[in-house]
């Protein structure tokens, strides 16, 4: 009795760090560089790199899936004198513009994401896809656009400790008011969803910290 007694506290103390590790929720700032295609950048994404500076806010439903939202400010820059396209009367065109970009998407981990027993097969490390729904509001030579857009793109996570997370995410934007950079239809050719709308690009680093107890007997986790 006694001897069965010790083995049960045993693991229990075992398996103490494992359900301390189960949070719901992570918060965290992110920072990286932008790029931009459109009118005045047709071709290389990152020719005239500019900034992006935010937040997330996380969900975790399981090891697989999560939900993010994310409100970042971001620049992007564009110069048609590096472009090899011609432009209307010869002219060179420059812009900055300045974005407000607010994402809701989803992820999903290749591989199950954590920290845990063994027979789950948890990974500190996994690369994940992210495609969702978002709205940008910009502001170019003092005038405003705003504008819905499909944020998707890849990344990778890195539980650096049981509640602090690292990750680098590449995400593109396409976004449908084709005015975000302050030009539209410089060619005569009609904006459509795939011709001739602005696309611009995030890629950042990220931190992340957990918080929110599960309740391990409402999720059934072991």
């Amino acid at each position: 009795m006694k001897k069965s007694l010790i083995i049960s506290l045993f693991l229990m103390l075992a398996a103490l760090p494992v359900m301390a590790q189960q949070y719901k929720y992570e918060v965290g700032p992110l920072l990286g560089m932008t790029g931009y295609l459109g009118e005045t950048n047709n071709g290389n994404l990152f020719k005239h790199p500019s900034f992006t500076i935010g937040g997330l806010f996380r969900y975790a439903h399981n090891s697989r899936w999560a939900f993010k939202a994310n409100l970042n400010y971001a620049n992007i820059r564009g110069d048609s004198k590096d472009d090899e396209s011609w432009y209307p009367d010869g002219a060179n065109y420059k812009m900055s513009s300045h974005l407000i970009d607010l994402g809701l998407t989803a992820e999903f981990n290749f591989l199950n994401y954590g920290i845990g027993p063994a027979y789950k097969k948890y990974k500190r490390i996994s690369p994940y896809m992210v495609a969702g729904v978002g709205f940008v509001f910009a502001i170019c030579d003092g005038h405003n656009q705003a504008s819905f857009t499909i944020p998707f793109g890849i990344g990778v996570k890195y539980k650096l400790k049981d509640r602090l997370n690292l990750g680098f995410e590449f995400t593109m934007r396409k976004e449908f008011s084709d005015r975000i950079d302050g030009y539209s239809d410089m060619f005569d050719i009609k904006h459509s969803f795939a011709k001739n709308t602005d696309w611009y690009s995030f890629a950042t680093f990220t931190v992340a910290y957990e918080f929110g107890k599960r309740c391990i007997k409402c999720n059934y986790i072991e």
